[in-house]
């Protein structure tokens, strides 16, 4: 609980607010003509009978304000899991009352229990608020790696060989 706001897990019946949350960081980014998301397209991946991901929602005034959603990858050099937050989002009227510093706790609380190697996760070069927000928590800048993205053409393309 931080400033009036609560966490807890997402349920199905979440699934619309997920989007509309999801769908308004897309915006934040930019990248809103790259959102498909719909409620049916998140049902599996959530809350099938093997969840490939998780939610966390943060609420307050009675409504999610906040997202937070994670999956698990694997370390092979420490053989051990780590989670990777896919998303943060805090809607901009939330922002500053610790619902972003809530959401991060919560997810690093789970991996601390879960004896995971380290939590890990990708920022906009241009997104300074998070990236200061970041730096002020302790994450460090993973500078000799760089992220690598296939998809579309060029990942059908691999796979047929």
């Amino acid at each position: 609980m931080t400033d009036g706001a609560t966490l807890r897990p997402a349920t199905p019946a979440d699934l619309p607010e997920i989007v509309r949350l999801i769908r308004a960081l897309a915006e934040y980014e930019h990248l809103l003509h790259e959102t498909t998301v719909t409620d049916d397209d998140l049902r599996e991946p959530l809350f099938g009978p093997l969840p490939r991901a998780h939610a966390i929602l943060a609420e307050a005034d009675g409504r999610p304000v906040g997202l937070a959603l994670f999956y698990y990858t694997f370390s092979t050099f420490k053989a051990r899991s780590n989670i990777f937050l896919e998303d943060l989002f805090v809607e901009p009227a939330h922002r500053g009352a610790g619902i972003g510093l809530a959401l991060m706790r919560h997810v690093a609380r789970r991996a601390v229990a879960e004896n995971c190697a380290r939590l890990e996760w990708r920022v906009l070069n241009w997104n300074q608020p998070s990236i200061d927000f970041y730096q002020r928590i302790g994450a460090e800048t993973m500078q000799d790696w760089h992220t690598r993205q296939l998809g579309g053409e060029a990942l059908l393309a691999l796979a047929e060989g």
